[in-house]
């Protein structure tokens, strides 16, 4: 932060990270898997990192849960199964909203 400003800076690897900011980093998604535990009851959280697809060349990140009955062949790179077109298959709009105000106040 710089006069109580959040900075942006895009990079596309965690390489290029500075030191401070790994730290930083590594206290959030430790902080965020804890959240996703509590409030997903979830085993383990898989961090994931993609800088590939057109207009997400930057340092992307995912945080996801792995649930404690997820079968598995939704394991480890099988989660990805659950990407889908189906929104038939997607969680609810308003179950999705209630779970990110539970992680909020987790965070908290």
């Amino acid at each position: 932060m710089r006069n109580g400003r959040l900075q942006t800076r895009y990079i596309t690897s965690f390489a290029e990270l500075t030191p401070a900011a790994a730290d930083e980093l590594g206290g959030l998604v430790r902080r965020l898997g804890v959240a996703l535990e509590e409030v997903t009851g979830c085993v383990k959280t898989y961090l994931m990192q993609f800088s590939e697809a057109e207009g997400f060349s930057h340092l992307h990140l995912h945080l996801v849960p792995r649930l404690p009955d997820q079968p598995e062949v939704a394991r480890g790179p099988g989660v990805f199964t659950y990407l889908t077109d189906a929104k038939a298959r997607w969680l609810p709009a308003s179950e999705r909203d209630s779970i990110a105000r539970s992680l909020r106040a987790a965070l908290a």
